[in-house]
């Protein structure tokens, strides 16, 4: 079992509807001068969409909430404290072992 902090999303970079140049060339600077050159990738369209979708999907399955609250209610939920340790315990080593 897994608990973790919120999720904060990556920030939005600013997409244009101009389709991306072809490789290796760059379009002209707003100011017609040499200057700094961006060039986003297809893979962070892929982020922009991804972030989108899990934004618009719900942190609580409300259906499995209400399913839950049922068993409790007519004494069927069962709880299994080992796999809820063995859980805790997974989770303390992995925070152990990213702090390292």
């Amino acid at each position: 079992m897994k608990i973790e902090g919120t999720n904060k999303g990556l920030p939005t970079p600013q997409t244009s509807d101009k389709p991306n140049p072809p490789a290796g060339k760059t379009p002209p600077t707003a100011g017609g001068s040499g200057g700094d050159k961006v060039e986003l990738s297809p893979l962070s369209s892929s982020l922009v969409r991804a972030e989108s979708a899990m934004a618009s999907t719900p942190a609580v399955d409300s259906a499995r909430v209400d399913e839950i609250r049922q068993a409790i209610s007519e004494g069927r939920f069962r709880i299994d404290p080992e796999r809820i340790a063995d859980g805790l315990i997974d989770s303390v080593r992995e925070m152990l072992g990213n702090a390292k």
